[in-house]
C-alpha cells in the first residue's frame, strides 16, 4: 500500500472514530435529554414528543444507524433553539471563525518564522536573548487576557479598531478585517512562541550536521546554506506544529469570540450548549473534529515534499 493510500485508509478511520465518540458521549451521559430541555414540570407527553423528535426513544444501534446516514448527508438535525437546520445555522458562523484563524494562523507563521531564524542566526547573543523573553511572555499569558489587554490599550483608549461590533466580509471587507485583527494577534501571540522555540531549535541542531559542513566547504554561502538547505530541513517539525496548533486555534477561538463579541462558533456553542441544544452541539463538535483531522491529514501529505527520505520510502 503506497503512502497516499496508508494515509487515507487513516484518515477515513480517524473521521469514523470521532464519528462514533462524538454520538456515544451525548448518550451515555445520565439522565434524560428531554427532560433536562424541557425541565421538571414537563408533562409526560410533552417528553415523549420530544424524544420522538431527538429520536431518543428508538434503540441505540438504530439512533446511530440514523444519525450516521444522515450525518453522512451533512443533515445534523434541526435546532432545537432556533429551530433551523443545523448545518444551516453552522454554515452562517463559518465565515467569522474560519477568517479568525486562518488570520491568526497567517501571522504566527508571518511573525514566528523571522524571529526563529534570527534567533538561531544569533545564538547566545543580544537579539536571541530578547526573544527568548519575549516567547516566555507569549507563552505565559492566555489569549483571553491578551484579548482584554488588547481592547484596553487599541480599542478604548488609542480607538483604532471597533471592539464592540462585527461588520460582515459581504458588507465591507476592510471593516471585517479590522473587526477581526486584535482577535487574530490575541490568538496568534502563544502560536508565534511555540513555533519560535521549535525552528530556533530545530535550525540550530541542522546546522550542526554534516551537510552543512559540507556546503560550506562547497563555498556556498551562508545565506544560501541557511535559506535554502537549513531551513527547508528545520520546517518538518515546525510544519506539525502549525497543523497541531491549527486545531488549538478553532479551539481558542470559542473563547476569544465571547471576549470580543464575534458571531462565531463560540458565542453559537454556548447558546447550544446553555439551551441544552443537543443536534446543534454535535454537528459543531463534529464539524470542529473533522476539520482539525483534515488539516492534520495535509500536514502528513507535506511531508513528501519537504523530506526526501519519505518520498524515497
Amino acid at each position: 500500500m503506497n503512502y497516499y493510500a496508508r494515509r487515507l485508509v487513516t484518515l477515513f478511520l480517524t473521521v469514523l472514530f470521532v464519528v462514533v465518540l462524538t454520538f456515544t458521549a451525548f448518550r451515555i451521559i445520565p439522565g434524560n435529554p428531554a427532560l433536562a430541555i424541557l425541565g421538571t414540570e414537563a408533562s409526560n407527553e410533552q417528553i415523549a414528543l420530544l424524544e420522538a423528535k431527538l429520536g431518543t426513544d428508538r434503540p441505540l444501534l438504530v439512533q446511530f444507524g440514523h444519525w450516521l446516514g444522515n450525518a453522512a448527508l451533512l443533515d445534523f438535525g434541526e435546532s432545537l433553539r432556533f429551530s433551523e437546520p443545523v448545518l444551516k445555522l453552522i454554515v452562517s458562523r463559518v465565515p467569522v471563525t474560519l477568517s479568525l484563524a486562518l488570520l491568526a494562523l497567517v501571522i504566527s507563521v508571518c511573525t514566528a518564522v523571522p524571529l526563529g531564524i534570527l534567533a538561531a542566526k544569533s545564538h547566545g547573543k543580544k537579539w536571541d536573548a530578547l526573544i527568548s523573553i519575549g516567547t516566555q511572555f507569549g507563552l505565559a499569558i492566555p489569549s483571553f487576557w491578551m484579548g482584554i489587554i488588547l481592547i484596553l490599550v487599541f480599542g478604548l483608549t488609542l480607538r483604532w479598531f471597533s471592539v464592540s461590533s462585527y461588520v460582515p466580509w459581504s458588507e465591507s471587507p476592510i471593516l471585517a478585517l479590522k473587526s477581526i485583527v486584535l482577535p487574530a494577534v490575541a490568538l496568534a501571540i502563544p502560536q508565534i512562541a511555540v513555533i519560535v522555540r521549535y525552528l530556533r531549535t530545530t535550525m540550530l541542531e541542522q546546522l550542526n550536521l554534516d551537510y552543512v559542513r559540507t556546503a560550506r566547504s562547497k563555498g556556498l554561502s551562508e545565506r544560501s546554506i541557511q535559506y535554502i538547505h537549513v531551513l527547508k530541513n528545520a520546517l518538518l517539525p515546525v510544519i506539525t506544529i502549525v497543523g497541531i496548533n491549527f486545531g488549538e486555534l478553532l479551539a481558542g477561538s470559542l473563547v476569544i469570540e465571547q471576549v470580543f463579541t464575534l458571531p462565531g462558533f463560540g458565542s453559537l456553542l454556548i447558546t447550544a450548549i446553555g439551551n441544552r441544544d443537543y443536534p446543534l452541539v454535535q454537528g459543531l463538535v463534529l464539524l470542529i473534529a473533522v476539520t482539525v483531522i483534515i488539516i492534520n491529514f495535509i500536514v502528513d501529505l507535506s511531508y513528501r515534499w519537504l523530506d526526501p527520505k519519505i518520498r524515497l520510502k
